[in-house]
This record gives C-alpha cells, structure tokens and sequence, in this order.
C-alpha cells in the first residue's frame, strides 16, 4: 500500500487496494488519509471519491490545527512529555513543588526510591492508566506494606498523573475509577490484655514505655519516641505536641498538622507511672525521656522500636498474635476504649485522625451495641 505525504503536519492520503499508485484516479476504491489530530494522535479517515477531496479535507483538518493554539501547544506537550520515561517527568515536577519544606522533600524522595522508581522508573508517561494504578496498589498490598505508606506512595503518584492530565496526556483520567489504598479491618491484629503484658515485658524500658504510650494513649510510633515530661498537663491527660519524624529523624509537628498544633489524650495511671519511673530512672533532657543512646543531642530512632519488635518475634518467648505489626498497640488503645463504650468521636479525636470516617472504617466491628443491642435500647423507650 502507497502513501503520499503532504506538507510536514498536514498528513497523507493512500488507497488500501491492489492497483497501484499511477491507476489510484482511475480505480475505484476510496481515498483514506491519514494526520495528526489536535491531541497529538494519529487519526484515519475514509470514503474520499477523489485525490481532490482527501486533500481538502487534509488542509481543512491542518488548517484548523494551526488556527488554534490551544490544541497546537497540547500536541506539542504530547509530543514532548508522553514518551518521557516516569523518572525524568517527576525530576521537572518535583522541581516546581517550591511550596514543600525540607521534611517534605526528604520524605517524597523516600518514596520516589522505595516504592514509585522501582515500579515506574522506565515507563513511558503516555502509558499510565486506570489498571497501571490498580496493579501498583495491589502489589504494594501483597508486599505487606503498610497502609499509611501505601497511602502517601498513592497520593504522590496521583499528584505526578494528574499534573500530567493536566498537560493533556491522557483523553481519560488515569485514576477514575481507582480504589486507593483502604484500611482492611482484618489486619487489625490486637493482642489481648494478657498478651499485651507479657510483649511489654519482652523488650527493654524504653521498648516497654513506648508499648505503654501506645496501648494506653493511643499514640502513634513517632509520637511515643517524643514523649516529654512536662507534657503530662494534668494527672489524667497527656498533651502530644510533636513526633520524631521518620525521614528526618528529628522532632517534628503532628502527622498533617502545623506547629504548635495539639491534642489532648487521656493518661491512665499505669502510663503516668511508666513515664515518671523511666524519668527518675535514666534523666531527662529539655524534659525528653527518650534519646539516641550514641548522641543525647538527638532523638530516639524510629528504628529502635521495630528493631527489637522482630527480635521479640523471633525468639518466640511470648505469645504474639498471627499477623500482628507494632501498629497493633495503637490498635488496642481504640478496641479498650470502644469496648468499654468511649464514643467513637472522642476515640478519633485522641488518636488523630483526620476525620470520623477513618475511624469507623478501621474500628467500627469493635464497637459493642450493634443492631441487636440498639433494638433493645429502642424497646424501653417504646414500652415506656
């Protein structure tokens, strides 16, 4: 099959037959033509009687591609950006993210290097699509990673795809219809009071008070490692102002939250005397309990803590759940308060979250009451 090209971005006509080029005007099949549409991608047309007419129709379609910028840039910025490989893409886009602080880049690069780059690192921009980020999800699940981790490799990925929606690299948004990462309340794994004992005892104290804050205040790993004396504002609440964050391993503002933001928890007895023996025992410094043993300047690593949790799984001295993470003291905060019937938005509030809706979704098969419960509760008000 011949083709005759054109002017340079005005396309070509050609016949799909057997005759060949110098009996085109005499056979009698149709003109097909061929050229680039507005977004950049190849189109066909067909049912063309003359040469005559393909051509007209090849500069009217030319002629108005030119006439309007817009679409002329947007193919230009196809051109450009949809063959580029992922890692490429994201070094211009990290570079306009002027607005991120340090803590925030040093973060983003961990995933760029764990999580994104080995998935993408390669792949052609124009080639992303729905399934492309479903698999990506699931392979993250069936890696075990977390679910905060998923979480924020998702969220930075989809800033990266729709910035290049944005440019006019996909017809359709390659995250429509995408689940994200949910929290699957079967991996909500929770020890037992009395197994909650016997891994607290299991490490060492600074493995045990950090169990405690966990289990007893609802906080999270890094919030636990900033614990300060002086936060114990009253002898039944504790004030969490600040985490050691994971990237940069310094002490920094609450998970999405500005500095100088707070919330107050309640102190159970038990985690009020923890803090003040681990006080009296090892000293304080600015009020700080926990500090990197190699540097007292410095906080507590992160890794400290889950370093010593696969020690106390390996040498099997304990009764462990199956499947249970670090995670699952947090865990045993909101089971103990939801059990003992602590509304679930005080449980929210205390813990963190963003929302009511991320609580329930993680623990309401540990609230009590049910539909069975509130039936009962109904009947005394009618039989009244």
């Amino acid at each position: 099959m011949a083709t005759i090209n054109l002017v340079r971005g005005m396309g070509s006509f050609f016949k799909e037959c057997e005759h060949p080029e110098s009996r085109w005007p005499r056979c009698p099949h149709d003109y097909k033509i061929r050229y680039r549409n507005a977004a950049g991608r190849q189109a066909e047309e067909s049912g063309f009687s003359t040469q005559d007419k393909a051509k007209a129709r090849l500069a009217e379609v030319y002629q108005a591609r030119k006439n309007n910028p817009h679409n002329q840039h947007k193919a230009e910025r196809i051109q450009k950006y949809s063959p580029m490989q992922f890692k490429q893409y994201v070094t211009e886009w990290k570079a306009g993210q002027r607005d991120l602080s340090p803590s925030s880049l040093r973060h983003l690069d961990s995933l760029l290097v764990h999580h994104l780059y080995p998935a993408f690192q390669s792949r052609r921009m124009g080639t992303f699509d729905h399934k492309v980020v479903e698999a990506f999800i699931q392979t993250m699940e069936r890696n075990g990673v977390g679910l905060a981790t998923q979480s924020n490799a998702f969220d930075k990925l989809k800033s990266i795809l729709l910035d290049a929606h944005r440019l006019g690299l996909y017809d359709d948004n390659p995250l429509d219809g995408v689940k994200p990462p949910q929290y699957d309340p079967k991996r909500a794994v929770i020890p037992s009071p009395t197994q909650l004992h016997g891994i607290r005892t299991a490490g060492d104290d600074v493995f045990r008070l950090v169990t405690d804050l966990m289990s007893g205040c609802g906080m999270r790993n890094g919030e636990a490692l900033a614990v300060n004396i002086n936060n114990i504002v009253a002898d039944d609440v504790y004030r969490i102002t600040e985490q050691v964050n994971q990237t940069t391993k310094t002490y920094a503002p609450l998970k999405r939250r500005k500095a100088g933001d707070y919330r107050d928890v309640p102190l159970p007895a038990r985690v009020k005397q923890s803090i003040e023996w681990y006080a009296d025992t090892y000293g304080t410094v600015d009020g700080y309990l926990l500090r990197n043993p190699r540097d007292l300047t410095l906080p507590m690593a992160n890794h400290h803590i889950g370093n010593q949790w696969r020690r106390i799984k390996k040498n099997g001295l304990v009764e462990i759940p199956e499947g249970m993470v670090v995670y699952g003291f947090r865990h045993f905060f909101a089971s103990n308060c939801l059990t003992h019937n602590i509304p679930i938005t005080d449980v929210a509030e205390w813990m963190g979250h963003r929302s009511l809706d991320i609580t329930f979704k993680i623990y309401r098969h540990l609230m009590p009451g049910s539909i069975g419960r509130a039936a009962q509760v109904l009947d005394l008000g009618l039989a009244a």
